[in-house]
């Protein structure tokens, strides 16, 4: 196909959004040769952009929102992956749809769920082959990964989040995380949440504290708490009152935060529930400590309406292969016919 049909074409496709937007933008037919390089239209919504020879979407998201890491922006909202200078392209200037809802389906964002790592048997137990294949696969396939900071600015509406966006978490604090998955992650630059539950730090094959400080300071993994003990919050103990049973709630959730504050200075604000378990006593106490968002186990993605404190996870076992974890990608969701 010729390549002032397809510009045209791409033009057609921009030209009900732009021109809502208040952009002005001539007709195909009567339009002259368009320079690279050039800007063919601007307000304080959008840039409507003809891109040169060799230019990235990370370059042009430096030059246009002044943060390459921004591509993403560029690359969803005209639905390519990289530019041509045979085709407009729009950059848009503010957020656009946060809440990630398109005509026949919303956006969702997938947790991924792991606890070991390593060559033992177990159903936990994800070999670092398999775990490695994993991060390449998400790698090659365009996805980022999100902080659960950033997942958090998504649903209280303050942020879009890339069209394919996963957030990558990690239960118990096995010493396997240190050795295995830790130098895998760092190899992508992808971030990662360490959930710990302390009384398990520097007992038998968990990390230690020296360990966790040097993962902290990495600036990839997120330490946060997964209660003190790892008891199931969610049931009270055999001939456990009430008034104690509040007491151990309030030990399993503003304990850890103390001492991984404390001992790491890292800020705590996410939680993972012991066996993915909650109830209404536990969501009132993390809501009176003010904790930002916890996960259970309940797989699926989450949604800009999805509860903070009850967000979906899909765990990620030893024998699942490629297919079972691309499977647990859940990026979309359509929406049902009346």
């Amino acid at each position: 196909m010729p390549c002032a049909l397809l510009a045209c074409r791409r033009l057609a496709r921009l030209l009900l959004t732009l021109t809502l937007a208040g952009v002005m933008v001539a007709g195909c037919a009567s339009r002259p040769p368009i320079a690279p390089g050039q800007v063919l239209a601007r307000n304080d919504r959008f840039v409507l952009y003809q891109p040169m020879r060799g230019e990235t979407l990370r370059s042009i998201a430096e030059l246009f929102l002044g943060d390459a890491e921004q591509h993403w922006v560029i690359g969803d909202f005209n639905g390519i992956t990289r530019p041509s200078e045979d085709l407009p392209l729009a950059v848009p200037l503010k957020p656009v749809n946060r809440a990630g809802v398109h005509g026949d389906h919303y956006q969702t964002v997938p947790i991924l769920c792991y606890h070991r790592f390593g060559y033992g048997g177990g159903k936990m137990n994800v070999s670092p082959a398999r775990f490695a294949a994993q991060l390449d696969w998400l790698a090659r396939h365009g996805y980022h990964v999100l902080r659960l900071d950033e997942l958090a600015e998504y649903l209280e509406g303050r942020r879009a989040v890339p069209r394919r966006s996963v957030v990558i978490t990690v239960d118990d604090g096995y010493e396997s995380f240190y050795r295995y998955a830790a130098p895998l992650l760092r190899r992508h630059g992808f971030p990662v949440t360490l959930f710990v539950y302390t009384d398990f730090v520097g007992a038998g094959d968990a990390v230690d504290w020296s360990q966790l400080r040097e993962l902290a300071a990495s600036g990839l993994v997120d330490i946060q708490p997964h209660s003190k003990t790892h008891r199931n919050l969610s049931e009270r103990g055999e001939g456990e009152s009430e008034e104690a049973y509040r007491q151990a709630l309030q030990m399993e959730t503003a304990g850890p935060r103390e001492l991984l504050e404390r001992r790491l200075k890292v800020k705590v604000r996410h939680y993972a529930y012991p066996y993915g378990d909650a109830n209404e006593a536990v969501l009132e106490t993390l809501e009176r400590h003010k904790y930002r968002l916890a996960v259970t186990v309940n797989p699926g993605g989450n949604a800009f309406f999805a509860q903070p404190l009850l967000l979906r996870r899909s765990m990620v076992q030893r024998d699942d292969d490629l297919e079972d974890f691309k499977a647990k990608l859940q990026v979309t969701r359509g929406f049902k016919a009346p």
